[in-house]
């Protein structure tokens, strides 16, 4: 006696279904769909509604303080229009105008921390991205230097950020960091 042959269903067909099920959640995951409401879950309106006006909210300004890893930044001022810093005798003429960013580091770490002013930058209201102008900070804080400078734990040091722009830009926010890997931190410039 033969007995029929059972009938194997290839594996990939098996597959399918779930496959097809796992590619489905993961695009209703990613296009933000709330399941939750579906479980009888809360309905918040997504986090990216919410958040823009939240980072707005606490973006500090001038003599506000403003944290990114070890170092606290309070900005004291800005001046641009500055043609040269430095002495009658020994300066740096700037291509277009110098604006000097006033500021105060602290140390609010654990260990000595050296600040670094090449990663600082600022910007313009069309987000322009400037950078710091390394040589002119030298004659811009010839009094104090600061940056490139060991601040022990607990210390504060004061020193200008020097950024060389165009003519007639108006700097509206810097974003300074503790090192050339940290997140930083915005600070508005009004």
């Amino acid at each position: 006696m033969t007995y029929p042959q059972p009938v194997l269903v290839p594996a990939k067909r098996r597959k399918l279904p779930w496959i097809a099920g796992g590619v489905a959640v993961l695009a209703l995951l990613a296009c933000g769909v709330d399941t939750s409401s579906a479980e009888g879950g809360s309905t918040q309106a997504p986090a990216e509604e919410t958040a823009p006006a939240a980072k707005k909210a606490s973006t500090p300004g001038l003599n506000k303080p403003a944290k990114d890893g070890d170092f606290q930044f309070t900005v004291t001022g800005l001046k641009c229009g500055v043609a040269k810093v430095g002495s009658q005798y020994v300066n740096k003429k700037a291509q277009g105008q110098f604006c000097l960013v006033s500021l105060q580091i602290k140390n609010i770490g654990k260990e000595a921390q050296t600040m670094v002013d090449s990663v600082q930058k600022a910007f313009d209201a069309k987000g322009t991205e400037f950078s710091v102008d390394s040589s002119a900070a030298l004659y811009a804080n010839e009094d104090q230097q600061v940056f490139f400078e060991e601040i022990n734990p607990g210390n504060t040091v004061k020193g200008k950020l020097v950024f060389d722009v165009p003519k007639g830009t108006k700097l509206t926010t810097v974003e300074l960091h503790d090192s050339l890997f940290s997140g930083g931190v915005k600070v508005a410039l009004k």
